[in-house]
């Protein structure tokens, strides 16, 4: 039986949130595989509250990561948009 990564995920899943949201998908990805395992009784099942929660913090995390990359692309083509209308001077 491997041992869980637990902790491993539920960290990745705050650094997704707080600092370094490209390791929210990762957390996520992670945390869908070590559940898989866990309930297939390849993996250790103790962690298994810590995965949920970090790969939740994982989905919140790229949640909020796509809805910025929305925000930034739309702010640059309003912005892209104003200065081809000459608005800036």
């Amino acid at each position: 039986m491997q041992p869980h990564r637990a902790t491993l995920i539920l960290v990745m899943g705050i650094l997704g949130l707080v600092l370094c949201p490209i390791c929210a998908p990762i957390a996520w990805v992670m945390g869908n595989r070590d559940i898989q395992a866990m309930n297939s009784g390849l993996m250790d099942p103790t962690g298994l509250e810590q995965t949920k929660a970090g790969k939740i913090c994982g989905i919140i995390g790229t949640i909020l990561l796509v809805l910025v990359a929305i925000a930034l692309v739309f702010f640059f083509v309003i912005l892209g948009f104003a200065a081809s209308q000459g608005n800036f001077q």
